[in-house]
């Protein structure tokens, strides 16, 4: 199933499918967001905005303005 990475569950798996090239930062796909590349939400802030992933053993934390952006499978 497709959806994008903010409608994710938290401690939900998926591998990134695809990504806005015009709008994802080069500095998060050199910290691993690249496709084929297995994705977990962690945790999403008490506001629901940002949230804390873990990909390609790193933790990170995005806004969700910026995981719309972001396509992946759901296992």
């Amino acid at each position: 199933m497709n959806t994008t990475l903010d409608l994710l569950e938290k401690n939900t798996k998926g591998i990134i499918a695809d990504y806005d090239m015009q709008k994802v930062p080069l500095k998060l796909l050199e910290m691993g967001c690249l496709p084929g590349n297995e994705v977990v939400l962690l945790e999403v802030a008490p506001l629901g905005d940002p949230i804390y992933l873990y990909v390609n053993d790193t933790h990170l934390s995005i806004r969700k303005e910026l995981a719309k952006e972001i396509l992946v499978n759901v296992e």
